[in-house]
């Protein structure tokens, strides 16, 4: 396994899972974080851009984080409050005020710059809404060639979680994931197939609370809180709350304890129940290029392995 590091933008909601994937982007050392910039989603902007100030000042990461947009790209903010609280990282504690400050460049144009500027070309990590990428891809659309590939949270094979054909990041704004799915650019889909085996159990909260550091025990706060959503609304998960984020960045990591499959994947944006939908050629029905590598299982001990050796490393 090559261990030079993979430089990449973190574009994310914070929210629990977004702030765990920030920890583990940190903590695996294997990534180059050129920017963090925020999507509104899991809360709205003002708190997602402060959650993830906090999460970086908690762990010491000090990177450029730019606000992105404040509302999808043609509809009404939805948020899920519902899941994450009123802050959008209810559990732990955090100072008044987070030793970061937020880059005064928004995050659109913070891409486009990054890209500019880079002798390399960049992977993009959006584990949110897709409303700052889509809207950058249609501002500099010659500078897609300089993104490496996109490796997202969103979408299903067969499964919602907002709706019962939609998951919610794609569902928040679908006008903005398909500009991103029409892209042409290489993209890596890691939806609720995936990621809803990707779940951390009680025994798992304990083991990150004794991980004898500050991360450990605010990572159990937020899962201590993150798992009351899981338990009450999905029993069929058996008590784990499904570590939806992480997943886009443990696949680049170590894509061999993943599986998944090139397909076309098409995003629905008029549909009078299906909304937000990800319409996944599975079985090349449409006779289509695949325009995504959908991953849709995970060996769980091996993530979480991953994870606990990456926070172990974080203050």
């Amino acid at each position: 396994m090559t261990t030079e590091k993979i430089p990449v933008i973190l574009d994310c909601d914070p929210g629990h899972d977004d702030a765990i994937m920030l920890m583990l982007a940190f903590g695996s050392g294997r990534f180059d974080v050129k920017a963090v910039t925020t999507s509104a989603g899991n809360q709205t902007q003002e708190k997602t851009l402060r959650n993830a100030l906090n999460i970086l000042s908690l762990i010491g990461a000090n990177v450029p984080v730019h606000r992105g947009c404040d509302k999808p790209m043609f509809r009404d903010l939805i948020i899920a409050d519902h899941v994450h609280g009123a802050t959008g990282l209810d559990g732990p504690e955090f100072p008044p005020e987070p030793a970061l400050n937020p880059h005064p460049v928004p995050a659109v144009q913070a891409i486009a710059d990054i890209l500019t500027n880079s002798p390399e070309k960049i992977t993009i990590v959006p584990t949110g809404p897709l409303t700052n990428i889509a809207v950058f891809l249609l501002a500099y659309p010659h500078l897609k060639s300089k993104i490496e590939r996109i490796s997202l949270m969103g979408g299903g094979i067969s499964r919602g979680n907002i709706t019962p054909a939609a998951e919610f990041n794609i569902f928040v704004d679908p006008e903005a994931a398909a500009v991103v799915f029409e892209s042409g650019i290489p993209i890596t889909m890691c939806g609720l197939d995936v990621t809803h085996k990707a779940l951390v159990f009680e025994e798992d909260i304990q083991r990150f609370r004794n991980m004898g550091n500050q991360t450990g025990k605010v990572t159990a706060a937020l899962m201590d809180f993150f798992s009351i959503y899981y338990r009450q609304e999905r029993p069929e998960l058996n008590g784990g709350a499904a570590l939806h984020d992480p997943c886009a960045l443990a696949c680049l990591i170590h894509p061999e304890i993943f599986h998944g499959k090139n397909c076309f994947v098409r995003i629905e944006t008029q549909g009078r129940y299906t909304t937000g939908s990800t319409d996944v050629d599975f079985f090349n029905a449409l006779k289509q290029p695949p325009n995504a590598h959908v991953i849709y299982d995970i060996d769980r001990e091996a993530f979480l392995k991953l994870l606990y050796n990456s926070l172990k490393t974080l203050p």
